[in-house]
Formats: C-alpha cells, sequence, structure tokens
C-alpha cells in the first residue's frame, strides 16, 4: 500500500509563502503543529492509507466518535432520474459538520458529492477527491469561475457552506455570516433544486473572541481558521442534531427578488428547521 500524504506544516508554509516561509520562527512553527494537532492527525491519516472519499469520511466520525440524530431524511429527494442537488448549510464547526454532512450524503447517494471547500482542504488527500478548491488569489484565482461551473455542470451532488466561513458570535448568538449568493445563481442556471440543512453546535468561546478581536483589530487573514483543527480535536465523542428541510425547487427563485435576497431568505429558513421539526 503507497504511503499516505501525512500533514507537514513546514512543507504547507513553504507552498503558501515559498521562500517568505523561512522568516518564520521555529517556536511559531512548533506552535502551529501543535495547535492543529499535526501528529493526531497523521496517526488517523496513516492508518487510513489509501482509503478515500465517503469511507474515509465515515472512518473519521468513527474515530472522533461522533453521534447523529438526523431529522428529515425523508425529504432527500431522490436522483433516480439522473437530478443532481444543491446541499446548504450553516457552518457552525467548521470542521466536523463539513465531515458528518459528507459522510450522510455520500452514503445516501452512493458516493456522488462534492464539496466546494478551501483550497487548505487538499492537503487530506484522503477528502481531496471530493473537493473542489477555493483560492480566490492567484492563478487559480482566475480559474475560479471555470471551476464553480464545472461542479454545477457535473454529475454531482453540491455541498455547500455558503457562509464561506464558519459561524461566528453575532448580536449575542452564534450565527453564519451573511451567505454568498452563488448557490442561489448558480443553481438557477443548471436548474438544480436547493436543500436546507441546518447543523447544531457550536465551537468555544476562545474561538469566537479570537474570531471578534481579529475582525475588531483589521487582521486580514483568517486567524480562528488556525484553531479548527483543535475545535475538531475537542468535539470528540460529541453527538449533533442534524435537520434537514424540504427541497427549493430552483424555479422558486424568481426574478423578484436578487440572488443576494434569495441567498438570505434561505439562510433565515435553515434556522427554522429545529422547531418545524418539533410541529
Amino acid at each position: 500500500m503507497a504511503q499516505p500524504y501525512l500533514i507537514d506544516i513546514d512543507q504547507i508554509l513553504r507552498n503558501k509563502m515559498g521562500r517568505k516561509a523561512r522568516f518564520i520562527p521555529d517556536f511559531l512553527v512548533r506552535y502551529l503543529k501543535k495547535t492543529i494537532h499535526q501528529d493526531w492527525l497523521n496517526q488517523f491519516i496513516a492508518k487510513e492509507g489509501e482509503i478515500q472519499g465517503v469511507q474515509w469520511l465515515e472512518d473519521c466520525m468513527h474515530h472522533l466518535d461522533l453521534k447523529l440524530n438526523v431529522h428529515g431524511l425523508e425529504n432527500l429527494p431522490s436522483d433516480a432520474d439522473g437530478r443532481r442537488f444543491t446541499f446548504v448549510s450553516n457552518h457552525p464547526l467548521g470542521g466536523a459538520d463539513g465531515v458528518i454532512l459528507g459522510a450522510i450524503l455520500g452514503r445516501h447517494y452512493d458516493g456522488r458529492i462534492c464539496y466546494l471547500a478551501n483550497d487548505l482542504l487538499m492537503n487530506l488527500t484522503g477528502i481531496a477527491p471530493l473537493f473542489v478548491p477555493i483560492n480566490k488569489t492567484g492563478r487559480q484565482g482566475r480559474e475560479f469561475p471555470k471551476m464553480v461551473n464545472a461542479a454545477f455542470a457535473g454529475d454531482k451532488h453540491l455541498i455547500m457552506f455558503p457562509a464561506g466561513l464558519c459561524s461566528r458570535r453575532i448580536d449575542g448568538q452564534i450565527q453564519d455570516v451573511p451567505w454568498a449568493k452563488t448557490f442561489v445563481s448558480k443553481s438557477i442556471e443548471y436548474q438544480r433544486d436547493v436543500v436546507p440543512i441546518h447543523f447544531g453546535g457550536r465551537n468555544s468561546d476562545f474561538f469566537y473572541r479570537l474570531a471578534n478581536w481579529s475582525k475588531r483589530l483589521g487582521i486580514k487573514f483568517n486567524l480562528a481558521m488556525l484553531y479548527l483543527v483543535d475545535e475538531l480535536y475537542h468535539h470528540q465523542h460529541s453527538t449533533f442534531d442534524i435537520h434537514i428541510g424540504k427541497p427549493i425547487p430552483w424555479q422558486s427563485f424568481t426574478s423578484e427578488k436578487s440572488p443576494t435576497a434569495w441567498a438570505a431568505e434561505v439562510r433565515s429558513l435553515i434556522y427554522t428547521l429545529p422547531s418545524s421539526s418539533q410541529h
């Protein structure tokens, strides 16, 4: 069996920063390795070996001992007629939520899923085949529209977190930032019904304080993102509630509202799913 690609912070920094990476102090690199639990991650990656895709996601769930209460499985539409769908969810965790939704939908649709996700996740070779990587800067940034179109035109169901970032504490509540309109405009263009999902859960108070202070200080780099693996590490043995809503026909997104307004409406809708399932 071929040796899987292990996480190597030193190499990632060199790939992202080039020669500038040598100016990063050693103590900071060691701190990064500790923060992302590099050894812990690599133990799992090495154990998985060449396993990829949905099986990797399911194994990750078992490794983390994650338990689920899934509501609304009956709302998952059939794709027997060849239709493909856009699944959109809030993004409270930034790690475990992506793993879990991919495992649920991937198993239900026999592996016919893919994500639009941050290109850093391509470093996890076990799930890299499931990703359309997003890096809106540099050369790949110029290719970004083509990659998105190819994903929507393809034969796989799309899993999207339209906020782009994991949830923040806003007005005292843990919630997503405003959603981008891409999932609306592209679902119309490629005639994909949209399936709304609410994922219950939250990160630590430290994470939200860091994210808010970074914003107040005007730090452009997403500093909180560095702690997402640490949050994942501490989500071990947790139970999460997931509510799947009824599909929204793509024809529902009429010209009466802009794609941005429709995106905001779907965002509001997903936060009502937990209460609506209790009736």
